[in-house]
């Protein structure tokens, strides 16, 4: 029998014990081995709870303890948890995790650390909640020198998209929405900023290419500004608007990572991947494109990504697994400004819109002009021809008499 220990007891953590608890017999005979659930560490009470016997409120209980071979931080933030999980890994103890801020922010140091002391420090709850995707990339994709990780990895903000998309609701309607069926939290910001999608682009990044990409070094857009006349071009050119998180390798070895919303063509299966799902394309060398898709949030979605490195952890309580990359500093990370990209510009003339329409056909050559139901006069989209972003954005100051409205990409 295996002692284990989970920090947490919040949505994440009690679906854990409840996967642990439910499937145990079967987890048992899978493993050859029986995993215990000795401790679980919460401020709060549980009166109510099945196994209130199980519950305490000390976190030197469970690090003082031998007996206890693998902890579950399940408590989400930086404090406390990077010293928690710091000085468990520093103890012998292995860690698992779904805290996808720690691990961005202090991966690189917490898997150094798991390294030293012969100890492993698992994530794959981290990114795409029950979606497998680290692991493979890690060891199914080993052999391959990746170059691009893209996708949608925020089903909260996906959710509101596909709202707006099929309901021709307001951005406002389809985030009420969200809140009230339990995807987006009280307070929304991580997700429709584009933060949470930030930190697992990190990870996802990191993994891939072996160096450690911190957030603040992501250009990071959320979909606050997205509207329905955005969605309206965007059908109009065959594409749906998504959030995307992309990173990938320059010819000089560098990485550009990027959070925002795109226009996604048709043609794109991302384009296709609706609610609360996620997808996950990787591009390698030998492998060409693979995607990951699945459910991306949720309480046994993750807990099973939980409980899956539980058990790797108790099958390897003497031997590390293979998951490390390097730590780096600024000058890994390219100017996302120097991509080469389409944009997607909707502006506003303040006179007349044929001679800016004439005045952008002039700066940049061929544009593709859209068009909607309920354009007013004076309004004009369209999208530019394959540029570096930079001298996208000075073409577009010279675009004079009239109202840059919005911008976006295209993938």
């Amino acid at each position: 029998m295996t002692n284990i220990a989970i920090m947490g007891h919040g949505t994440i953590g009690s679906g854990v014990a409840e996967v642990l608890l439910k499937n145990g017999k079967h987890i048992a005979l899978k493993i050859k081995d029986e995993i215990n659930i000795k401790y679980i560490l919460d401020l709060r009470d549980f009166p109510d709870s099945p196994y209130p016997e199980k519950f305490i409120k000390d976190f030197n209980i469970i690090l003082s303890d031998p007996e206890i071979k693998v902890v579950a931080e399940v408590m989400g933030g930086l404090n406390p948890a990077y010293e928690f999980t710091k000085s468990l890994l520093l103890a012998g103890k292995s860690v698992v995790t779904s805290n996808k801020e720690l691990v961005a922010q202090k991966g690189a140091e917490l898997l150094e650390i798991a390294e030293k002391n012969n100890v492993n420090y698992l994530f794959e709850a981290s990114v795409g909640g029950g979606i497998p995707v680290l692991r493979p990339i890690a060891q199914c994709l080993a052999a391959n020198e990746l170059y691009e990780v893209q996708g949608i990895l925020n089903g909260t903000t996906n959710f509101i998209m596909t709202k707006m998309v099929n309901d021709g609701i307001s951005f406002d309607e389809a985030l009420s929405l969200a809140q009230q069926n339990g995807y987006a939290e009280k307070d929304p910001t991580a997700d429709i900023e584009g933060h949470d999608a930030c930190r697992k682009i990190c990870i996802l990044a990191a993994l891939a290419f072996g160096k450690h990409i911190y957030p603040n070094s992501v250009y990071t857009e959320g979909i606050t500004k997205i509207t329905s006349a955005d969605i309206a071009y965007a059908n109009f050119a065959n594409c749906q608007v998504k959030l995307i998180g992309r990173a990938r390798l320059t010819d000089e070895g560098k990485c550009i990572a990027t959070v925002y919303p795109a226009f996604v063509n048709n043609d794109n299966q991302l384009a296709h991947v609706n609610g609360v799902y996620n997808a996950i394309n990787v591009f390698g060398d030998a492998i060409g494109n693979v995607m990951f898709y699945g459910p991306g949030a949720g309480k046994l979605p993750t807990a099973s990504a939980v409980v899956a490195d539980i058990i790797d952890c108790v099958k390897h309580l003497h031997a590390r697994k293979y998951l490390s990359w390097d730590d780096a500093d600024s000058s890994y990370i390219a100017d996302y400004k120097d991509d080469t990209v389409r944009l997607y510009v909707r502006l506003t003339a303040k006179n007349d819109r044929l001679s800016v329409k004439a005045k952008a056909e002039q700066l940049f050559g061929e544009i593709k002009v859209l068009g909607r139901n309920g354009e007013q006069d004076n309004e004009l989209a369209f999208i530019t021809p394959f540029a570096c972003e930079k001298e996208l954005d000075k073409l577009l100051e010279k675009l004079n008499d009239c109202d840059i409205i919005s911008t976006m990409r295209l993938i």
